[in-house]
Formats: C-alpha cells, sequence, structure tokens
C-alpha cells in the first residue's frame, strides 16, 4: 500500500506511522528523517537543503520532493510506503501525484488522524524532558514523574521545551490549518482520505487505523474494476 498519514502535531503521527509500516511491512517515511538521511550523508540534496536551512531558509519544496521521490524509488519502498510529514501542503500533494503518476503508480489512501484542538494543546504542553542526554520524556497529566521536576529515570532536572509551550503549539495548528489541512480536501476529492479518532490507546488507534485502511483498499480495488469495467464497455 501506498498511504499518506495526515493529522495536527501531537496527533502521534509518528507513533502510529511505526505500527502501520510494520504491520503492512512497508517502510516508514518520514520528512524528518529524509532531511537528517541526505545531510548526513551530504547527497548534493543534503547539501542544498542544509544550504538553505543554515541560512535560516525554508528549504524549498522541489528540494523536499526530491529527497522524497529519491526515498520512494528504494527497493524496500516497491510495494508501498507510508508517507509521514509529506506532503505538507496542496503543491506538494500536486508534485507528488505527478511523480507516482510518472512511475505507473498511484496513492491507495490517506489517513486522517484527528483529534480535537484542546486535546493536542494538552498533550504537547504537557510535556517534559529531561535535561541530561537520555532525553526521556514524561508527561504532567498521562505519564507524571513521581516527583516533580525530576527524572524517574536519572534524576535530571525536567523542563519544558520552547516550541512546547501552549502558544506555540497554537501557533503550530495555524500553520497546520493553513498549509497542511487543505490537502484533506484535495485527496478527498479523489476518493482517497479515510478519518479517524486519534483518541484512546495507542493499540487501539492502530486498530482502528489498520480497519479504516482496509476498507479504504476494498473501496478503491471495487472502483478501479468499475473503471475498468467501464472501459470495456467503451465507457458507456
Amino acid at each position: 500500500m501506498r498511504i499518506v498519514l495526515v493529522g495536527p502535531p501531537g496527533a502521534g503521527k509518528g507513533t502510529q506511522a511505526a505500527f502501520l509500516a510494520k504491520n503492512l511491512l512497508i517502510p516508514h517515511i518520514s520528512t524528518g528523517d529524509l532531511f537528517r538521511a541526505n545531510i548526513s550523508q551530504q547527497t548534493e540534496l543534503g547539501k542544498l537543503a542544509k544550504s538553505y536551512m543554515d541560512e535560516g531558509n525554508l528549504v524549498p519544496d522541489e528540494v523536499t520532493i526530491a529527497m522524497a521521490k529519491d526515498r520512494m524509488e528504494q527497493p524496500d519502498a516497491a510495494n508501498g510506503f507510508l508517507l509521514d510529514g509529506f506532503p505538507r501542503n496542496v503543491s506538494q500533494a500536486e508534485a507528488l501525484d505527478q511523480a507516482l503518476k510518472a512511475d505507473g503508480v498511484e496513492l491507495d489512501g490517506v489517513l486522517d488522524l484527528e483529534v480535537p484542538e484542546d486535546e493536542v494543546v494538552k498533550r504537547i504542553a504537557g510535556r517534559r524532558v529531561c535535561r541530561n542526554e537520555s532525553s526521556h520524556v514524561f508527561h504532567v497529566t498521562y505519564s507524571p514523574p513521581k516527583k516533580e521536576g525530576v527524572c524517574d529515570v536519572c534524576g535530571g532536572e525536567l523542563y519544558q521545551r520552547g516550541d512546547d509551550t501552549e502558544e506555540t503549539v497554537r501557533k503550530r495548528l495555524e500553520v497546520y490549518h493553513t498549509q497542511t489541512e487543505p490537502i484533506i480536501d484535495y485527496y478527498g476529492a479523489q476518493g482517497l482520505v479515510v478519518t479517524i479518532s486519534a483518541l484512546g490507546k495507542v493499540d487501539e488507534v492502530t486498530k482502528r487505523a489498520m480497519d479504516a485502511l482496509k476498507r479504504q483498499a476494498e473501496g478503491k480495488d471495487q472502483r478501479d474494476e468499475d473503471k475498468n469495467d467501464s472501459r470495456g464497455d467503451g465507457g458507456k
């Protein structure tokens, strides 16, 4: 299966992507991993991306798209992949469609993880990270430390990262609503979107996702079959 995973920050995309990729036997391709791999390996795309990042600029879409396309053409992605963090906007989604079409393939589904905004803020703003190299993560509500402000594992100081404050989270949500959320309508028009609630235990959300993707794949197969039958009848 070729799947795009979408959802607001704090929806648990990274966690779900890892489980789904394992269950579906396809690679999990995240934007962060793409950038880190290309930069550490000093590929031409990595050097180009780093030049923009070093100047404090956003990496252009065409560079990100080229990295993603190169990764999707690797042998382990021959039978599918799960994209996490890409595409981030409609122009990237259109470029992805064109790249896949050139290879004679298409997406099988777009999984939309739905989480109420207040829950997103609660999830992210409640995170506390250990200052030591271990960087163990706790949560004031869901997994609080035994002693407030102290890491259970190494005794280090726990702190709230600057990008985890409520103000920053709400700004990130604004960016998501403005730039990324429109791809749901874009893919929805193609009949590719399945939306599930990302609330609940991790394994519950994973099962919900797997069931939704299975239904989507069955529906897509039927639509493709109907399309082929229609062509066989001269489109009548």
